[in-house]
């Protein structure tokens, strides 16, 4: 056997011991779990974005209030759709109800704490693998290490078992621990920075998501939708974004 195939992946996988497979098979198993989620999360923030651009132009665009909703398309896993139904349900509510304790509530501090209550939950959906992938690139560079610390224990062991000191006595374990090290950073330094990608990605989306439900506060309170300074000739502020209140809530 040559020394290409002596010190190949397959030969140190075959003699390192079941510690060193064990530790082998938990950064292999965490580099999958990571890249799932990394793959899951990209898919989830492109949608986000699509879901945005739709929320901030044709939803404010429609006549009246169950078209601009739907606009948004199914409420499956769509968190401006989600935030609009739940703020028109909460403004229907609080004008059919009128309770003694529901008095002292006003539709303005109503509807805030429904939005916000909306949007806390599909900015914790959005948050969703987080966790995993901190986990993932906190802990895989200390797993890594273990298998090092083992790999170099077996070299010093193969070491003070040879009466003769020679290079292919130590280049298995050498080799392994080596090894090990190189795989507990593949597997840590793309979870790292996935995470601190998703991280900014998921507070734009939390941005333009609160700006949404600003928007929808102040239509459900004034009748109409606030539109942003524009840039047009003297940056005169643009008029007003109306869908009638009334067709919106029948």
């Amino acid at each position: 056997m040559d020394h290409s195939q002596a010190f190949s992946l397959a030969s140190l996988w075959n003699q390192t011991d079941a510690v060193g497979k064990g530790v082998t098979v938990l950064l292999i198993s965490l580099s999958i779990s990571s890249w799932y989620v990394i793959v899951t999360k990209i898919v989830q923030i492109a949608r986000m974005r699509a879901l945005s651009r739709n929320a901030e132009s044709s939803f404010w665009d429609a006549s009246n209030f169950n078209d601009a909703l739907a606009s948004l398309g199914s409420a499956r896993d769509n968190p401006y759709y989600a935030v609009a139904a739940r703020t028109r349900d909460a403004a229907e509510h609080h004008s059919q109800r009128h309770g003694a304790l529901h008095d002292s509530i006003r539709l303005d501090d109503w509807l805030a704490s429904s939005l916000r209550l909306s949007i806390d939950e599909a900015i914790a959906r959005m948050s969703g693998g987080m966790s995993m992938l901190a986990s993932i690139a906190g802990s895989a560079p200390f797993v890594g290490l273990f298998g090092t610390v083992w790999g170099v224990y077996h070299a010093l062991v193969a070491m003070g078992g040879s009466g003769a000191q020679t290079i292919d006595k130590v280049a298995g374990p050498v080799g392994e621990a080596l090894i090990m090290t190189a795989l507990g950073l593949a597997v840590a330094i793309p979870a790292g920075f996935a995470y601190n990608a998703f991280v900014r990605a998921n507070k734009a989306t939390a941005g333009r998501l609160n700006r949404f439900g600003f928007d929808l506060h102040s239509y459900f309170v004034t009748g109409a939708r606030l539109a942003p300074t524009v840039a047009a000739g003297n940056r005169e502020r643009a008029s007003l974004a109306v869908i009638p209140a009334a067709a919106g809530r029948a």
